[in-house]
């Protein structure tokens, strides 16, 4: 019995490694966790995995092993293992006719705030199988504004 042809599936996008990195905690940095210091200073990597990299004793602080609780100092070494991380894929940009709506849909707007009266089924924000939201669909609208 033939074998049905099959397309191929798209190629994953190679993954980046990144090299050993070295980070000085500041004055503004000390108190704070080392997990949660990791998590603002390796921003895609998913905290599953930093957690690992803690536990199997990855990540140095000091040249030591040190727990996701360790509450780093002034002047602590960080040392961060080489990683192999995938890049983010680019969103694109909103439908012209979402961004259309979304500008329909303001009602009211200063220098420090919007006010809008949100369509029902249109997401605030991208995420779980959303791609776009109001907020994109507004920054995308108005290319160069802080919002």
């Amino acid at each position: 019995m033939p074998y049905a042809k099959t397309t191929p599936l798209a190629p994953n996008p190679p993954a980046i490694r990144t090299p050993v990195r070295h980070f000085e905690v500041s004055a503004d940095e000390a108190g704070q966790r080392l997990d949660n210091y990791l998590q603002r200073h390796l921003e895609g990597v998913p905290r599953s995995r930093l957690y690992r990299l803690i536990r199997k004793g990855e990540v140095r602080v000091n040249g030591r092993r040190s727990g996701p609780d360790t509450r780093l100092v002034q002047h602590d070494r960080i040392r961060i293992p080489p990683l192999q991380v995938l890049p983010r894929p680019d969103p694109g940009r909103p439908a012209e006719a979402l961004c259309e709506r979304m500008l329909a849909a303001v009602v009211y707007e200063d220098e420090k705030l919007i006010v809008l009266d949100k369509p029902a089924g249109v997401a605030v924000h991208g995420g779980s199988g959303v791609s776009f939201g109001v907020i994109e669909a507004l920054r995308a609208a108005r290319p160069g504004e802080s919002l």
